[in-house]
């Protein structure tokens, strides 16, 4: 059982950046796709950004752009740089490894 620990979450204001990071117990080598979901108050988690081993990403039509997501294979950590960020990004970012979730990190954007 692989577990979860993210950080990098805060306030920022509309056009800030913020990267968040994921780190894994042990090897993600084994895991084929791993990402970010987000859930807003009073709304259903959504999906954010998608990565595979392959390399090949998804992203919500939304982030398109502003948002980046990586792997790190050696340090066993999955990154999401946040750009030009808007009050619509503010939620709760939770990452997946496999099937495993982290705890969730606050993501507030607001002037």
């Amino acid at each position: 059982q692989v577990q979860l620990v993210e950080s990098g979450g805060g306030l920022v204001q509309p056009g800030g950046s913020l990267r968040l990071s994921c780190a894994a117990s042990r090897s993600i080598l084994s895991f084929n796709a791993m990402g970010w979901f987000r859930q807003a108050p009073g709304l259903e988690r959504e999906l954010v950004a998608r990565i595979y081993s392959s390399g090949t990403t998804n992203y919500a039509e939304s982030v398109k752009g502003r948002f980046t997501i990586s792997r790190d294979n050696a340090n066993n950590t999955v990154y999401l740089q946040m750009n030009s960020l808007k009050p619509e990004d503010t939620g709760v970012y939770y990452c997946y490894v496999g099937v495993t979730w982290g705890q969730g990190t606050q993501v507030t954007v607001s002037s």
